[in-house]
């Protein structure tokens, strides 16, 4: 018996202290289009999403459930084998991407008071609402962090890769980005999104993101 539980203590100190959630693309996404004549097309492939972006722009959204809602980190790949050029993605209508991803936080009561059903619009026009945006564009350097032109104070890009093709995996610090971009602490984890952007520069993307997962 003594063996059997000393196996035991020491497998769970070896254990991680939480186990990374993956975070499927299935049919609890949605798409917001901004135009009425372009849109992106979203593949959702169960651990993939695969992204094609003609001239145009759009977003594709999800909840984030509540278990979830305290994330510190996360990871993913992403894979570009047609890019936009290279634009200043602190420019409003300039600001083409290959990708980007969206971490949205809100207060815990608030997220509470919300509920399960609101969607993308409210949660990012919220006053209280905060948003990290992970990019794949611009030509700055790695880790610079710009303000968003549409989101004013309650959004800050984080560009990670300059525009270009490639396949590159990625680990974020929600934790520590966050307070190096609003100061304080993180709320919820309520949304994430992704976008590509390509109608300022009539452009051509072809993408994917795979194993995004959250711990």
């Amino acid at each position: 018996m003594f063996r059997i539980l000393s196996a035991a203590l020491i497998a769970a100190s070896l254990a991680p202290a939480a186990m990374a959630e993956g975070v499927a693309f299935d049919k609890s996404w949605s798409t917001q289009r901004f135009s009425l004549f372009s849109s992106n097309k979203y593949g959702f492939k169960g651990r993939e999403l695969s992204i094609a972006s003609n001239g145009s722009v759009s977003l594709a959204y999800t909840r984030v459930a509540e278990p979830q809602w305290g994330a510190k980190s996360a990871k993913w790949s992403w894979a570009v084998s047609q890019s936009v050029p290279a634009t200043d993605l602190a420019k409003k209508g300039g600001d083409d991407r290959n990708a980007s991803l969206y971490f949205v936080f809100l207060p815990e009561a608030e997220a509470k008071a919300l509920g399960a059903k609101a969607d993308v619009r409210k949660l990012l026009t919220s006053s209280s609402a905060r948003v990290l945006v992970y990019s794949w564009g611009d030509d700055r350097g790695r880790g610079t962090v710009l303000s968003s032109p549409y989101l004013g104070s309650r959004g800050k890009t984080i560009l990670l890769r300059a525009a270009g093709t490639g396949n590159h995996a990625e680990q974020v610090n929600l934790t520590a980005d966050y307070k190096r971009a609003f100061g304080g602490r993180a709320g919820a984890l309520v949304g994430l999104a992704v976008s590509a952007d390509s109608d300022d520069t009539k452009s051509r993307i072809r993408a994917s993101i795979t194993g995004l997962s959250l711990n």
